[in-house]
């Protein structure tokens, strides 16, 4: 009884407070919805005191304040009415990033124009600017495409296109339009002009890679190291690239130490923007779509899909449909929502899906404006072959024929061509000519809803000097598809059927190499030899094919065309399904070959289960290889990963074993995490047993790795049963520029400089580690080609003197160039000043401050205190303000601040207090 009282009164004390809250929230919901505005006059009127002044009286108003809700019952406070709209717009031309339903389309001059004189300015559209949105012309009528063309005119979007609008964030420079998606699909998502992509500075780029080794093991050691090198040059649009290596290995045993330097390739490379393609002169390697991938030296024009916006690369159907009203278009794929538009009534398209994978059929439907939901699905299955609609890919090679593994270098041509037809053809198709070879394919790849098919055909002449000329021809057929019922991934199931006299492009110039005397695998590989002739391989290779090999024979084609492998088939198979939501998932890969000259079917596989348990992630997998002396082998694997709590630095540890069919078996844990603000440090230590060979025993090793911005350090050591290593690695990037030498991390190709004065030690936060240095530069790998990246610069950290205009900046870079990315920054100290009058009262609240040439630097707070930055040493500023009867007052206060040495960084405001002498403003001057 006596707890249900205290209850009871604890319920009744809780709905008083409640229903005091509320009485309170509901009075000042009041007070903010309109009191003020409504009976701001009549105590004006009663009072004798004078209306807000300084707006346009027919203007609307935003906002309204009541100073009687300010700090001493609003005494003392300027004129608050520029406050009650927002910024106004200057008639003028502004340089803007231009954003069509928050997607950036390009940078462009857009002139702003005021329809009356008091009103803020809007922007203008022109015909450059619609059609540079992909706005289409074609739906506008006559007048308004004469309005578009009249240059004295001040045509608004919403003129044009109904609901339509356009925001200008003038801080920022930023023009957002906001248009219907009825008028959009007519350029595809992610889509950037290529007058837009820039084609950076002139530039030279080196990124460097060097590790060294240092083994010991049975009292003997030895170091090896290596240096990878890739220097570049970039003039214009042509880019000169170089790729060299450097080995170096200590002596051991009274032998000399040696080194070895190897140029690897050097190319200069351009765009084709026209064609969407690069021209590339010198070494490259042909794109093995239809024919054997080799490296040439001489001229290529291919394609890049890296030049199609994200929305168009890989393959993808379209999809047409028909709408009765405004309706919504959703397109689902195995059940998950993929894509979202809104259409106007009539045909429409949708072309510009992302690619998914290897597909899954999509189920559209039209939702109508009365409701009604029509339903409809299109076949989405894919191999590599298949290309979206009216989408082409074309290559032309013509040079000699460079690849390392091949001794003889002859001339080489090439051509191919695809190209997709509609949703469910297309076609390819190429030729390769060479010294003694020829081949020609032709094939197509259909989309259906029993899955995607791939066919292709090719017929190859090979001649063999002092040898019959060899004939024959290949069919491929790929097979793919998704089972959405029981959540099976058919990856890709190829068949490969070659004639007994079909060689490839590498296996004919292989032939053409023995048939010369010319020695396929290099014989001073201690290891080849040794594997070759220092044990017997009984049922792997006989003593002839071991000849062969070695380039023992005087004529080394009869035992190549004899002994070795010539395919006949090969069948290839890529199969996962998951077992439920919580079940895990199933994977296997399959491959089965057999050859024209020997018995035997090869059989390769790998088969895996893989799963979570809570935070625990484990699998296991069986494998089964045949290795390049024709040894089998079989392996068995199982592993586990587990966090070791639950923060981001969080060390993760596992385990795995491995044991083969040889009977060895390697057990190991490992332990490693990461540490710092951006992760820039890492360590790892792992321990292990091996039951059998040189190394047979425990063994453990340690790992450390720190990511400056400026380079990338690691290094190991290990030790185990009669041996240790030890090693030691940097790699960096470092570009020479207009502004001068900045060294970073290892970087891609394509690559941009920050410029950002003054912000020395600011992160950017497009990659780990990397931070503005000393001069005021970053360097930021691996940009996108093509696409538009988003460049960030976190303010958290500058040194209070410091200021960024802006903290983003995005870029669309050619392949290859090095942008220079630059943010205004403006420098000073960072002032707290506290200004009184010299009668004693402080300035006014809500006045506005201003330097010496009429910038603004912020407005008066309370208690007369103003937060200013940017400021100089010394000098002069001004505090205005307008009295209640519109008189312009100004109050100049000067002060004198200690010197400090550039660079000296502070982490507290200065505070100074200031006296002013208010004065009545010249004509024309003040807030």
């Amino acid at each position: 009884m006596i707890a249900e009282r205290i209850a009871n009164r604890q319920q009744r004390a809780r709905g008083f407070s409640a229903c005091r809250y509320g009485l309170l929230c509901v009075a000042i919901a009041v007070v903010l919805a309109g009191w003020p505005a409504a009976t701001l006059a009549a105590p004006a009127a009663a009072t004798g005191a004078a209306a807000p002044s300084g707006a346009d009286a027919s203007a609307a108003v935003d906002a309204s304040f009541d100073r009687s809700l300010l700090s001493g019952a609003g005494r003392n406070t300027g004129d608050l009415s520029r406050f009650e709209r927002s910024n106004p717009v200057l008639p003028g031309v502004y340089r803007t990033d231009v954003y069509l339903n928050n997607v950036w389309v390009g940078r462009n001059d857009v002139r702003f124009a005021a329809p009356t004189p008091d009103a803020s300015a809007n922007a203008c559209v022109t015909k450059a600017l619609f059609e540079q949105m992909g706005l289409p012309l074609d739906k506008l009528s006559p007048e308004q495409k004469a309005q578009l063309a009249d240059s004295s005119s001040c045509v608004e979007l919403g003129q044009l296109i109904p609901s339509a609008s356009m925001t200008f964030d003038q801080p920022n420079l930023r023009l957002d339009v906001s248009v219907p998606q009825a008028w959009m699909g007519y350029r595809p998502r992610g889509y950037v002009s290529p007058e837009y992509w820039d084609s950076g500075v002139p530039a030279a780029l080196l990124n460097y890679n060097f590790n060294s080794y240092r083994s010991t093991s049975g009292g003997i050691s030895q170091t090896s190291s290596f240096l990878g090198l890739n220097a570049g040059l970039n003039i214009g649009a042509w880019h000169l690239r170089h790729d060299s290596s450097m080995l170096w290995q200590s002596g051991v045993a009274g032998s000399p130490a040696h080194h070895r330097w190897q140029n690897i390739d050097t190319y200069v490379r351009r765009d084709i923007a026209s064609l969407r393609a690069q021209l590339t002169l010198g070494d490259s390697y042909t794109s093995g779509d239809l024919f054997d991938s080799v490296s040439v030296r001489g001229v290529q024009l291919a394609t890049d899909d890296r030049m199609l916006p994200d929305s168009l690369r890989g393959y993808a159907p379209t999809v047409r449909g028909v709408a009765e009203s405004n309706a919504k278009v959703t397109v689902r794929q195995n059940g998950v929502l993929i894509y979202e538009t809104t259409v106007s009534p009539g045909p429409f398209t949708i072309n510009d899906l992302y690619s998914t994978g290897y597909g899954g059929d999509l189920n559209i439907s039209v939702t109508e404006a009365d409701g009604r939901v029509h339903t409809f699905s299109v076949p989405y299955a894919s191999v590599p072959q298949l290309l979206r609609p009216n989408v082409s890919r074309f290559s032309i090679v013509a040079g000699q024929l460079h690849d390392s593994s091949l001794r003889s270098h002859p001339a080489l041509a090439q051509a191919t061509m695809q190209h997709g037809f509609n949703n469910l053809l297309t076609g390819y198709a190429g030729l390769v000519a060479s010294t003694g070879y020829g081949a020609v394919q032709i094939g197509s790849a259909l989309n259906t809803r029993y899955g995607a098919f791939a066919m292709d055909l090719t017929a190859a002449r090979t001649e063999i000097p002092g040898q019959s000329t060899q004939t024959g021809q290949s069919v491929r057929l790929s097979y793919s598809k998704i089972l959405p019922d029981t959540d099976t991934s058919l990856t890709v199931a190829t068949y490969r059927y070659s004639t007994s006299g079909y060689l490839g492009l590498r296996d004919a110039l292989a032939a053409r190499d023995y048939a010369r005397g010319y020695r396929y695998i290099d014989p001073t590989d201690p290891s080849v030899i040794g594997a070759l002739n220092g044990t017997q391989l009984p049922g792997v290779l006989t003593p002839a094919q071991r000849q062969a090999l070695l380039g023992t024979n005087s004529n080394n084609f009869t035992p190549y065309a004899a002994q070795l492998d010539r395919q006949r088939s090969r069948f290839d198979l890529s199969l996962s399904q998951r077992l439920g939501q919580r079940g895990g998932s199933v994977y296997a890969t399959a491959s089965a070959r057999d050859y024209w000259n020997r018995n035997g079917t090869d059989v390769q596989f790998q088969l895996g289960y893989n799963n979570t348990f809570r935070r625990l992630s484990y699998s296991v997998s069986a494998t089964r290889v045949r290795d390049v002396l024709g040894r089998y082998s079989s392996q068995f694997f199982a592993s586990l990963t587990l966090p070791l709590g639950d923060s981001a630095h969080a060390p993760m540890f596992g385990a795995s074993v491995n044991h083969d069919s040889d009977g060895r078996t390697l057990n190991q844990v490992m332990l490693n995490g990461s540490a710092g603000v951006d992760n820039q440090f890492s360590y790892g230590a792992t321990a292990s047993h091996d039951n059998q060979g040189s190394g047979s025993g425990n063994a453990g090793t340690v790992y450390a790795g720190y990511r400056s911005p400026f380079a990338q350090l690691n290094a190991s050591y290990g030790k185990g049963s009669n041996y240790s290593q030890a090693s030691f690695g940097v790699s960096g990037g470092i570009v020479a520029h207009p502004g001068g030498i900045t060294f970073g991390q290892p970087m891609g190709d394509t690559v941009a400089i920050v410029v950002a004065p003054d912000a020395h030690g600011a992160r950017v936060l497009n990659a780990a580690g990397v931070r503005i240095d000393r001069f005021g530069y970053a360097l930021v790998p691996y940009l996108s080609p093509y696409n538009l990246n988003t460049l960030q610069i976190d303010p958290k950290g500058l040194p209070l003197s410091v200021q960024l205009d802006a903290t983003s900046a995005q870029v669309a870079p050619h392949a290859g160039s090095v942008v220079m990315v630059k943010f205004k920054t403006s420098s000073g100290r960072s002032l707290i000043v506290r200004v009184r009058q010299a009668n004693g009262q402080v300035v006014p609240f809500g006045a506005e401050v201003v330097d010496e040439q009429s910038q603004t630097l912020g407005v008066v707070g309370q208690a007369g205190r103003i937060l200013v930055r940017g400021v100089k040493d010394s000098g002069q500023l001004n505090v205005q303000w307008k009295n209640e009867d519109d008189t312009a007052m100004t109050c100049p206060f000067s002060y004198q601040l200690t010197p400090r040495q550039k660079g000296t960084q502070t982490e507290a405001y200065e505070k100074i207090e200031a006296t002013c002498t208010a004065v009545s403003a010249p004509a024309g001057s003040g807030g």
